[in-house]
Parts: C-alpha cells; structure tokens; sequence
C-alpha cells in the first residue's frame, strides 16, 4: 500500500512537477510564518523571561489565565469587542449584499461601472490614510463637526466622546469596505442561471418578485459561507484602526482584546499574559466557528467543512 502511494505520488509529481514548484514558497512561507511561531505559544503557560528563553522559564500552568480572568480590564476588552463585531454584523455584513443586489439591476454599463470603481477606491486607501481623514474630520472645525452643528450640536472632537466611537468607527469600515465585499456577491450573482429569469418573466413576475424568489435565494449559499467566516473571526476586530482612533477618554468602549493584548504584551512587556489573552481570543474564535458552521449545515446550507 505504501509503495502504491509513493508511486502514485512519484508520477503526480513529474506530471505536475512545475506546479509543485510554484507552491513552493507558499508553503515556505506558512511554515515560517504561521506554524513556527505557533512554537511561542507555549509561553501563556510560564512566566516568560526574554534572558531565559523558552526552554528555561518557570512553568506556572494557567496562572496567567487566572489573572486574565480577575482582571477588570479584560472583561471590558472583551465586551467592546462583542458589542464592535456584533455592530459590524449587523450592520456592516448586509450593506455588500444590498449593493451587489442593486448593481445587478442596473441595466446601464457605464453607470454601474461607474458606481463599482467609485465604492471600490476607498478599499486601497491605507488605513492609516483613512483614519487620518476621520481624525481630521472630527476635530472641533473639522467637517463631520461641523455638520453636527448645523443640526443643533455643539462644536467638539467627535473622537474624545465615547457615544461617537462606535458610528464613526462602523460607518468609516462600511463606506471602506463595502464594494470589495460585494465583489464576491456580484460573482455568486453571475452563476445563476439566466434561464429561470426568463421562465419567471413568461410567467408574468415583477422585478421584485425575479430579485425575491430567484436573485436572494441564489445568493444564500455565499451569504451562509461568508457568515460562517465572520462568526469565525468575531474577536478578530481590526486592531490597526482602532488603535489610531481611540484615546485614553474613549477606552471605556473603544478598547478591545487585540488593543489590550498590544498593550500589555509591547508596552508593559508582559509576554506571558498577553499570550495567554491571545490564545483565549483564538479558542473562542474556533468554538464560534465550529458552532456557526454546524448550524449553517443543519438549516441545509454551504459549511466550510
């Protein structure tokens, strides 16, 4: 059996052969850069000293757990960043749907060309960029500020105020994001049989009726997929733009685990705990997405596995 399978692999290899060699550096690069280092996780279990190394710090089992788990600070990261994922779930996850579903009723070429390059441009924006524009913006005189005002507000940074951290934030990833994302949803859009929408026409049925019964539910199976995905990474929120964003005055909602952890892992070098925060982040993520994927199966959906 063995020989068999070395033959077999032998010949697919010199069938193939330059496709092997094309995947080559990918897996290089997974090897160095995502399952060596997983070798560092090791260290949530001890008290790390950078002068001892790995092999030579004391072990303290789930010590650096338990004072996760006493600490206040943490709670609060993990519930701003429930409430931000659940936010950007909900309100962020249906808008590329929502485009790719009108895009795909506008008949004019140059219009709706138009409008994809127009929602795809912010996408390459650095994030950096983008939340200087937003610090810009919301400063006293900046333009979001000043609009405020013209409803009846008063003239303030928008980002020192906790009630503001949460639209600005899920209202900037929206506009950032919301014609990559419908990429994939226009793709799913253009596999669905054309034929049915002309049986539906014969049959006498409105745009709307052709958009619910044929256009959504050819969508679902996308839509199912790529929820399993988010629900995936529902601790996974962006650390990059909050840590630009937030400010000591708005850590109250703004801070989250990835912000913790890069604050006590580089700031306080406290290596250890920070990877014992991280780790936890990561268990929960993989719970979630075991879960999300078997209630996707069971309501007769698309699962990853």
């Amino acid at each position: 059996m063995k020989k068999s399978f070395a033959a077999r692999v032998k010949r697919d290899f010199q069938r193939h052969k330059f496709k092997y060699l094309i995947f080559i550096p990918v897996l290089v690069y997974l090897i160095l850069f995502c399952y060596k280092p997983m070798y560092g996780v090791i260290i949530a279990f001890q008290k790390f000293r950078p002068s001892l190394g790995i092999d030579g710090s004391p072990w303290v089992g789930l010590e650096q757990f338990a004072r996760a788990f006493d600490d206040p600070y943490f709670w609060r990261a993990l519930r701003n960043t429930f409430t931000i994922s659940l936010l950007s779930l909900v309100f962020s996850f249906p808008v590329p749907v929502l485009l790719a579903l009108l895009l795909n009723e506008v008949k004019v070429s140059w219009f709706k060309r138009t409008i994809q390059t127009l929602t795809y441009m912010p996408h390459f924006i650095a994030t950096v960029v983008v939340c200087g524009m937003i610090t810009v913006y919301c400063q006293t005189n900046g333009l979001f500020s000043q609009i405020l005002v013209f409803f009846g507000g008063e003239p303030t940074n928008l980002l020192t105020h906790s009630k503001y951290f949460y639209p600005i934030y899920i209202l900037s990833t929206i506009w950032q994001n919301v014609g990559w994302d419908s990429i994939i949803f226009l793709a799913a859009l253009a596999g669905i049989d054309q034929e049915q929408y002309e049986a539906a026409r014969i049959d006498g049925a409105s745009r709307m009726q052709q958009m619910r019964y044929i256009t959504f539910p050819g969508l679902v199976p996308t839509i199912s997929m790529l929820l399993v995905l988010k629900l995936g990474k529902v601790l996974n929120v962006g650390y990059e733009k909050i840590l630009l964003l937030y400010q000591p005055l708005t850590y109250d909602v703004a801070d989250v685990i990835s912000t913790y952890v890069y604050r006590k892992g580089l700031i306080d070098a406290d290596y250890s705990f920070s990877t014992a925060v991280n780790l936890f982040n990561s268990a929960v993520n993989i719970v979630f997405l075991l879960v999300s994927n078997r209630i996707s199966k069971k309501l007769g959906q698309s699962g990853l596995f």
